[in-house]
């Protein structure tokens, strides 16, 4: 074996002292220090790693760094190169159980850790996943097609129209239902899109990811997993939703409904929220707890409506002091067709704006106001420049999403160049993007330091 591959990465004082005591990467070595001793797998490094530590994967599958200065002694005990794919294996079948389908697109939940670079990558086929939580053959009957291997940044209309003809044609074949591994970070705008695209399905359409790579020992992917093919083969709600944890334990997960939901942490596993109303249930390796009886129910016949349409031609304007009417004329030079805003307040923007909102008027540039503060309601008639801005054409969404919103948009312009169709497309609640209150308890955040607050939180938090 070359040097370059005995010690993978490793460079300066790290590469001397790895030689210095005789350690490989991928062996397994006590390293000692002078406060302690450290026993696990001597991991390659980045390529663009510092050369003052060498790493190691310690049983508790937490990495550890070492500063090579501080290593006082080292012993190799052991050495079996890892192999960091998980092989595939075909499912096994159960007559009795029900067949659900999961389609891949990527994320974290289909993701690995590559050494060489350090970055998270896409690397488990859907297939793969059955070898690394094989529980999920207690559930159903799993089969899986990778539609794309994408981070979620990446995804868009085209892969969101090909996402949802191909749930259609999965329902209409008699799918028990239907899982979408995706990454987090824009879980909700394609749970929005399928809402809309895919409308009036009689089985369950889960979207699921995970916060943390699935070779973390921290790792939400196998729970998440369980808990959305679960519910895709047993849950009465027929709705697109998307299953992630509750809290931040592994005690449950939440169900939330797609066109109310929202990414609202970038590292915790309890990231996603229900905005405004109240989840739809929650759900555990034991079943379900449903939260509220208004959702739509499982029904055994094979009936869908696919409207898979999107017109990219929109954008969201998320409205700041001081924004300049440049922002909007270059929308609509460039040939926008749609706008939403996230504006202050009830939903309010700058006078400055006031003429480019009369240009997007004058060339049928379809304009609506949501609310940055993402909980309430856009309210324009309580203020004159509320009033002001509906004279100049733009539409109030009520409690609609900004996210929601704009893909909302996209689909209606996908179907039609009327605005007074888009208006009509728009205004109606398809799947819940807007509702007539909000409940006493769909706006809850609990601010920590006050004494209340801490009392409560330290009577659930263990």
């Amino acid at each position: 074996m070359s040097d370059k591959e005995t010690y993978k990465g490793y460079k300066g004082a790290a590469l001397a002292a790895m030689k210095k005591f005789g350690i490989r990467v991928w062996s397994d070595a006590v390293l000692t220090t002078e406060e302690d001793s450290f026993e696990g797998i001597v991991l390659p490094r980045s390529e663009t790693a510092d050369g003052d530590h060498i790493v190691i994967k310690m049983a508790t599958g937490y990495n550890v760094g070492l500063r090579c200065d501080r290593i006082i002694d080292a012993k190799e005990i052991g050495y079996k190169e890892a192999h960091y794919k998980i092989p595939e294996k075909a499912f096994p079948y159960d007559p009795k159980k029900n067949r659900v389908v999961l389609f891949g697109t990527g994320g974290t939940i289909a993701s690995r850790l590559d050494y060489r670079t350090g970055a998270v990558i896409p690397a488990f086929t859907p297939g793969e996943l059955y070898g690394s939580v094989p529980e999920l053959a207690d559930i159903c009957n799993l089969e899986t097609e990778k539609l794309f291997g994408v981070f979620s940044e990446n995804m868009g209309p085209e892969q969101y129209m090909i996402l949802a003809d191909r749930i259609g044609e999965e329902i209409r074949k008699g799918v028990r239902g239907i899982v979408v591994g995706h990454g987090t970070d824009t879980m909700h705008h394609t749970a929005a899109a399928l809402s809309y695209m895919v409308q009036d399905s009689p089985v369950p359409i889960v979207m699921v990811g995970s916060q943390r790579s699935s070779d973390r020992p921290s790792s939400d992917a196998a729970l998440n997993l369980i808990h959305s093919v679960k519910t895709a083969a047993d849950c009465d709600i027929a709705e697109v939703m998307v299953c992630m944890f509750g809290p931040t334990s592994d005690e449950y997960g939440l169900l939330h409904r797609g066109t109310r939901v929202r990414k609202m942490h970038s590292s915790y596993r309890s990231t996603f929220r229900t905005i405004g109303d109240i989840p739809l249930a929650m759900v555990n390796r034991d079943g379900y707890t449903y939260l509220r009886d208004d959702y739509k129910k499982r029904r055994s016949d094979r009936e869908v409506k696919v409207s898979a349409v999107f017109d990219d031609r929109i954008g969201i304007l998320y409205y700041y002091p001081n924004m300049k009417a440049d922002m909007m004329d270059m929308m609509i030079d460039n040939g926008y067709k749609g706008i939403i805003i996230a504006g202050t307040g009830l939903g309010h923007v700058n006078k400055p704006l006031y003429p480019a909102l009369q240009r997007a008027k004058d060339a049928g540039v379809a304009v609506y106001m949501t609310v940055q503060t993402l909980w309430g309601y856009v309210q324009m008639y309580v203020y004159e420049t509320g009033r002001e801005m509906m004279d100049l054409g733009v539409i109030p969404l009520e409690n609609m999403l900004p996210e929601a919103a704009y893909i909302k948009l996209g689909w209606a312009l996908g179907q039609t160049d009327d605005l007074d169709r888009v208006k009509e497309i728009m205004l109606e609640s398809i799947n819940g993007e807007t509702t007539p209150r909000e409940p006493y308890n769909g706006y809850l955040i609990y601010q920590g330091g006050i004494p209340e607050v801490d009392e409560f939180i330290g009577t659930i938090r263990r």
